[in-house]
Order: structure tokens, then sequence, then C-alpha cells
């Protein structure tokens, strides 16, 4: 996609939209990867500034149930919130603006999809979590937001991406990328395809425990980067965004997906694996955080779920990146031809030390119940 927008080239999208004001300025917004976000400024004190976002069609294949399921979402959460004293549904929950003839979702004669969000004025996030406060607000936000939608059939929801978390169709694809072969590189990953294999198997209880119907489903995120969380000028969470990936699932992905961002002491592709270590400090911050508006309706079989999820959600996003590799790279975006492999030895060595700490991941999970 060309990034490259400008006021003049933008204004046939944001005047489709029911806007409130006048347009001044538009400007890149945000660190994402996967959608091209603006923000747009309001020269008209007293009317909100907002998001313009040229959604990825390329990965949101079905971009209606997308938007439809972002529509019920939120809905939701605004009917909840106005139930409890003190809150604020038009600050704490994701707005949507519609066009003016009702839809949500414009298409340009190019095909690229645009949408528009209300920008929450006064908050912040933050891509790398660097205080046991910051991690225990983006746990109570994420298991607020849990709690909030427990009351909703998550049947309701379509699955943008199906299959998401699956890991029996993660496994299917990574064979399926070992038989082609395209690159001739399984030869160069055999310790990795090694480690797979020997775990796969372990991996695979949470899907199995909610097929025998042991965890419910429910709504969850499927995306917790704490960088998800909009906090308030005090630091404390306001507002979870980017629902792009809500749909059924098990709690436990959330919680796991939050803990491997939020615990990795380097980054997601770093390449000295002695630097990889677990910030059991800020595990233990987010779980009280989470567990604090969750503890009341999770079942025995998720809380147990949960530490479950801390080595499955690491072990999965290196499992994606190392079937790219072998495919040929043809998902993620890569800086470097090594790049996808050396996520997945720094996701795969993340697991290696979360085993490591299994026993206290558990300890504090029963602790915070």
């Amino acid at each position: 996609m060309n990034k490259t927008i400008t006021l003049e080239t933008a204004r046939p999208i944001f005047v489709q939209f029911d806007l409130k004001g006048a347009i001044k300025t538009i400007s890149p917004f945000g660190s994402g990867h996967i959608h091209d976000t603006y923000r747009l400024t309001n020269e008209v004190n007293g009317f909100p500034d907002y998001i313009l976002q040229r959604i990825n069609h390329n990965i949101f294949k079905n971009i209606p149930g997308l938007t439809e399921n972002m529509r019920l979402v939120t809905a939701h959460l605004k009917k909840r919130l106005a139930e409890i004293p003190g809150s604020d549904p038009e600050k704490e929950v994701l707005q949507m603006v519609p066009m003016k003839n009702g839809q949500y979702v414009f298409q340009d004669a190019d095909g690229n999809h645009w949408r528009i969000f209300h920008f929450l004025k006064d908050t912040r996030s933050y891509d790398l979590v660097t205080t046991e406060q910051q991690a225990f607000e983006g746990g109570k936000a994420f298991g607020k937001f849990q709690r909030l939608l427990a009351d909703m059939d998550a049947t309701r929801l379509q699955e943008p991406i199906p299959d998401f978390h699956n890991l029996e169709s993660r496994m299917n694809l990574f064979h399926k990328a070992i038989e082609a072969n395209p690159k001739d590189r399984v030869k160069l990953v055999a310790p990795e395809i090694e480690f797979v294999e020997s775990r796969a198997e372990q991996m695979n209880r949470i899907l199995k425990l909610g097929r025998a119907g042991k965890l419910p489903l429910r709504i969850t995120h499927n995306d917790t980067k704490f960088n998800n969380v909009l906090l308030d000028q005090n630091d404390r969470g306001q507002c979870v965004i980017d629902l792009d990936t809500v749909m059924p699932g098990y709690v436990a992905y959330d919680f796991g997906d939050a803990v491997r961002t939020i615990v990795n002491t380097a980054s997601e592709d770093e390449k000295d694996l002695e630097k990889i270590q677990v910030n059991m400090a800020l595990l233990k911050s987010f779980a009280e955080g989470f567990l604090s508006e969750t503890a009341g309706f999770l079942n025995r079989d998720e809380v147990d779920s949960l530490a479950m999820g801390v080595l499955l959600l690491p072990f999965i996003m290196g499992l994606r990146f190392l079937t790219d590799y072998i495919g040929g790279d043809t998902y993620y975006k890569i800086h470097f031809p090594e790049h996808n492999i050396q996520r997945a030895r720094a996701q795969f060595r993340l697991v290696e030390k979360l085993e490591e700490q299994y026993p206290e991941i558990q300890r504090i999970i029963t602790n915070c119940i």
C-alpha cells in the first residue's frame, strides 16, 4: 500500500463520514504494522479529532464480518459501562464514526477500505512495559474487557481470521510448508522443527479442554499487546483498542499473548538469545490486574489454563515465523533474509525460559485468585 496521503487526497474519503466540525490537518499516527493510520485534527474548538484508517484487506478478507463484530462488541461495552456509576462509555470504548449512509466502511475507486474512529484525547500507549504499575493496568484493562463481555454470546461473532490461534490448523500449515519446501530451507532448520514437533501435543491442551466443554467459548481480543491499551494521563487503563481480531476464543489466549509481549526482556526478533529472559515481576503485576477483574467469573479450568496460555502463545508465534521462513517469507514483512527464522528462534527461547518458570507462574496465578 502507498502510505503517502495528503489532506487533498484524503478529503474525498473523509467527507463520506458523519464528521463534526472541519478537518484541518492529516498526519501519520501510531506504530501499527497492519493498517495505515492517520490522525485528523479539527479546526473547530469543541469538536473531536479523528483517526482515519485504511484496512489491510490482504490480511482481513472479511471486512463486513470484522465491522459487524466491532459494532456488536462496542455497543455491548457501552451498554454495560452505562450501568456502572462513574464510568464514561464515550471515553472507555472505541467509537466508530458512521458514514452519511449509515455504513461504517468506505471503499474507494482503488478498492481500498477506509474507516474512522473518534480520537481519544489525553491518552497514551506504550510499545514497551517499563513499570509494574503499567503491567498491572494493562492486565486490569484486558481483564475488564473480558468481564464486560462475559454475558455476551460469543457465537454471535464471526472469525475475521479463521483458526487464528488454532494450533492444529497452524501445525497443518507448518507441515504443508515443510512438504513444499519452496526455498530448500528445511535442511537449515532441523533443530527448530524438532522443537516444534516435541511440544505440539502438549501445547494442544487448551484446544482439547475447549472441545471437551471444560473451557467456555468467550469473546476474546486475540491481540493483547500492551500498546492496544490506551492509558490516561495518570497511566491508568482507559480503553482497549484494535478490535479487528475480536472473535470467539478461550481466555487463556488473551492472557498468554499479553504475557508474551510484556515479560520478554529482549525484542521479539532478538538475535542474541542470551538476552532473552522473563521479567517475573511484570508477569506478577499483569496477572494481579487481570485476575482482579476476571476471578469472579472464570471457572477453575479456565484459571488453570492461563499458565498453559503463557507457553502456548509464544510457541504459536514462533511456529508462525518458522512456517513463513520455510515457505519463503510470504506473510510477514522482513528486513533481512533471515529475519523470520531469527524471530522464530527468539520466540522458542522465550518458551524455554517460561517453561523453566512454569511452577512459579502457576503459583502466582493461584495466589492472585
